[in-house]
This record gives structure tokens, sequence and C-alpha cells, in this order.
């Protein structure tokens, strides 16, 4: 059982690596580019999926939630290394991300749960996105356009776990760019002068939420 443990994590891993490589040339077919370094986004990718197989090899949750955080850290990584090179959420990844987190769900749904997993999602991405959509309007500089795009598609995901994921994932997303903005001054990071890149705390709160949907986020989930 350990080395079968060892052997799929360790395929998870390779697996991740080539997406991640292949995830990271995406951002450079953007207007304007917003190239990414292709092994950061590799390194990043394949330890997330191991991330990922070790939870599913581990019974961590049911076997049909594999699709979705498969997708969502392939993701995040090109995303997260765009905002904090360029300040920018391309719209070749975040775009995209709305068919492949409703295609993961979709198999998710359909080899587990059935439709109600669905029927969670689509209203805690209007509801999260709409969120957004206020804090955009109020606070332009501290929200950006691209940050509104994406919430969309992570409050699907979110929504199939659970309403208090979406709670969570904001505040721990919040959490995360405070520490960033408190990390850029101590360091006196000019990349960032103004207000710090929110993209990389919101994939990194969704990644935590879709790999270890615990219980007490109230995910809801049969087996």
């Amino acid at each position: 059982m350990y080395w079968e443990l060892v052997f799929a994590v360790a395929g998870f891993g390779l697996a991740g690596f080539g997406v991640g490589r292949a995830g990271g040339r995406v951002p450079a077919r953007a207007q304007p580019p917003a190239a990414v370094p292709g092994r950061w986004c590799a390194a990043g990718t394949a330890v997330l999926w191991s991330a990922v197989g070790w939870r599913w090899c581990a019974g961590g949750w049911p076997g049909w939630w594999l699709p979705v955080p498969l997708v969502v850290t392939a993701l995040a990584v090109p995303l997260a290394l765009a905002d904090l090179l360029h300040r920018r959420l391309p719209d070749v990844l975040t775009l995209p991300a709305y068919p492949l987190a409703g295609a993961a769900l979709g198999v998710a749904a359909a080899a587990g749960p059935g439709g109600g997993l669905l029927v969670r999602a689509a209203p805690a991405a209007v509801l999260f996105a709409g969120a957004h959509v206020l804090v955009h309007a109020a606070a332009p500089a501290a929200l950006g356009a691209g940050d509104v795009k994406l919430s969309g598609s992570l409050g699907v995901v979110l929504g199939a776990t659970g309403w208090q994921a979406l709670v969570v994932v904001a505040c721990l997303a919040a959490a995360i760019t405070l520490g960033l903005a408190v990390a850029v001054a101590l360091l006196r990071v000019r990349r960032w002068r103004g207000a710090v890149p929110h993209g990389p705390g919101l994939l990194a709160a969704t990644c935590l939420v879709a790999v270890f949907p615990g219980a007490g986020l109230g995910v809801g989930m049969g087996s």
C-alpha cells in the first residue's frame, strides 16, 4: 500500500509537470503578452497535482471529486504567476476557466451525486462574482477586472463544496493579500506600489478548499 501511494503520487506529479509546462505557455499568447517562467509553472503544478494525487489515493474525498481539484490547480499556477509578475489575470486563462470548471463539475456530478452538485454550484458562482463586481465598482484599484472575471469560475467550484466555502475563501484570500502587502512594504518592492495583486490569494484559497474540502466547510458530498 505504501509503495502504491508513492508511485501514484509520483505519477500525478509527473503528469502535473507536463500540464504545467503546457499551461505556462498560454499567458504568452495574451494581448499584451504576460509570459511566465515555464519551469516555475511546471514545478508548481507538479507539487499541487502530487498533493491532489495523495488526497485521492488516501481517500480524502470521494473519487468522483478528482477532476475538480486537478482543473483548479492546473489553472491556478499560471494565473498566479501572471498576476504576480505582470499584475494581470489574462483573458486567455480566466475565460476558458469557466468551461473547464463546468466540465470538471459535470464529470464529477455524473460520476457521483448527480445534478444536485451543479444546482449548488451555479447560484454560488453568481453570488461570488456579484460580490466581486460590487467591490471592483467601489474600489477598482484594490480589485481589478481580472479578479472579477476569475471569481465566477472559482465560485462554481466553491459552491459545489458548500456555501460556507464562499466566506472561507473570501476571508482567507483577503488575509493572504494583506500578508503580501505587508511583505511588500517591509521589503520595499517597487513592482506593486499602490496595490498588490489579489488573484494569487483567491487562487491559493480556492486550491486549498478544492484539495481539502473538509466536513467543516459543509461539503455535503455523498460517496
